[in-house]
């Protein structure tokens, strides 16, 4: 069953789109125009849009423009009397997957929708497949750093490492929660099972049951044939669920059954299958807040939350940026065929100076700019991001710790004025696209969205 959106002007047509959709098994909404489209859109996750080119005054390549921005894997198909090759092209142009002509019969719409269906699950399926495998996925023994916060994480990680306890790793996104799942797998005994990872906001909403759990063949359209879910893949090693928080309530619901009861089901099953995978979740979210506003599961929350284990932001810990610094330009030498670059003193004292608002994962971006712009063996502050430099005051000596709030301010509110200003900051830059945003801040769109509506930003 898919979640489809009919778009069109005239009420019999999308009255015999709903039915005609409904009778294949899919949830089917409508919307007269662009402005309620809209609304409904804003309401909930769709797998499919099926809109007339013409509403009215208005166009459906508005409606198919605010689909991919807002929700690019949604598939949109187009349906129109009045085609022309311009029309068509500028519609395929903007993403939409098919263009179908007036008067179509049934059938090769029903084509059609199916054909949609079954490409956004491919779509989905290979970007699952894409986070698995990893582009340059780090060995589990990268936890460095000597400074106290991650000697302290490094301890618990050996405690917890030969238990089959459910752990939860909390922290700001980019402080190396994957790393250290990966660290507590490797130092256990399930280190030559499967480790499995799997970010819950990236997946979606449709289809995140199904990559937990598998399916069986024509449980949903697109299921052509039975899969293992990532429990099953995982066997008896560790599932790593990344951001947790995004899954949505009826996924909540089915985790808690599988952690009480060690048993999955597949979408569509009928046996029960049992599973000793270990998991280990992780989240960016406060998820206590999270329980109190009724978005997450209060006895969800305290079966993941048996020990947490919480990573320090790397603000925390600016005495291990050399240490860092160090791994990840080597690396990035290997990876461009020459020779290791080193930082020079200012350049050093520049990364030490900055905020890090993103964390490890940010100052892995700047160093890999770095050693691809370096023009010798010495990386000098030049090489950086303006951003970064405008951190050091004139002469190249870094002062204090960037945007650290002065004496007797609250530091959650001074957090919260930091992290508002970098979604103001993202959104001018992307021009108000979201996704592009959401991608700058190497956040899911879920997440960046959630935190425009903590912040009020964009409403009205």
């Amino acid at each position: 069953m898919a979640h489809v959106l009919v778009v069109d002007d005239e009420l019999s047509m999308r009255e015999f789109l709903q039915i005609l959709l409904a009778k294949q098994g899919h949830e089917v909404a409508t919307a007269g125009g662009l402005a309620g489209a809209l609304e409904r859109l804003r309401g909930g996750d769709f797998d499919l849009v099926v809109s007339d080119l013409r509403l009215g005054r208005e166009t459906g390549l508005d409606l198919l423009r605010a689909v991919k921005e807002s929700s690019p894997q949604t598939e949109v198909v187009m349906v129109t009397a009045f085609a022309t090759t311009e029309n068509a092209v500028q519609a395929m142009k903007l993403g939409a997957y098919d263009y179908v002509l007036k008067p179509f019969k049934v059938e090769e719409l029903k084509l059609v929708v199916e054909k949609a269906l079954e490409h956004r699950a491919l779509v989905a399926e290979n970007r699952v497949l894409r986070h698995r495998v990893g582009e340059r996925r780090p060995p589990a023994d990268d936890l460095l750093g000597e400074s106290p916060p991650v000697q302290e994480v490094r301890a618990l990680v050996e405690k917890l490492a030969p238990t089959r306890t459910t752990v939860l790793v909390t922290g700001e996104s980019g402080t190396g929660k994957e790393v250290v799942a990966r660290s507590i797998h490797a130092r256990g005994d399930r280190r030559d099972q499967p480790f499995v990872a799997i970010n819950c906001g990236a997946i979606p909403e449709g289809l995140i049951e199904s990559e937990l759990f598998g399916h069986e063949k024509g449980s949903f359209t697109g299921a052509v044939g039975a899969k293992p879910g990532l429990f099953e893949v995982a066997g008896s090693g560790t599932l790593f669920l990344d951001e947790v928080g995004e899954l949505p309530p009826a996924v909540q619901v089915k985790l808690l059954r599988v952690l009480q009861e060690r048993r999955i089901r597949r979408v569509g099953g009928q046996a029960d299958i049992a599973t000793s995978a270990r998991i280990v979740a992780a989240t960016n979210r406060d998820l206590e807040a999270e329980v109190r506003a009724g978005r997450f599961r209060e006895d969800l929350y305290y079966r993941l939350n048996v020990i947490q284990l919480r990573m320090p932001p790397l603000r925390t810990r600016a005495a291990d940026i050399p240490l860092l610094a160090d791994h990840f330009l080597e690396r990035f030498a290997a990876e461009l065929g020459r020779p290791k670059a080193r930082l020079s003193p200012d350049a050093l004292r520049l990364l030490q100076a900055h905020a890090w608002p993103g964390n490890i994962r940010e100052l892995m971006n700047v160093l890999e700019r770095a050693a691809t712009l370096a023009e010798g063996e010495v990386i000098e502050p030049s090489a950086f991001p303006p951003a970064l430099r405008g951190a050091a005051p004139e002469g190249g000596a870094a002062g204090p710790v960037a945007d650290l709030p002065p004496d007797g301010l609250d530091l959650q509110a001074h957090l919260d004025a930091v992290e508002r200003r970098l979604l103001e900051q993202a959104l001018e830059r992307t021009g108000g696209v979201k996704t592009e945003a959401a991608r700058v801040l190497s956040l899911t769109f879920r997440s960046l969205r959630y935190r425009l509506a903590k912040f009020g930003i964009g409403e009205g």
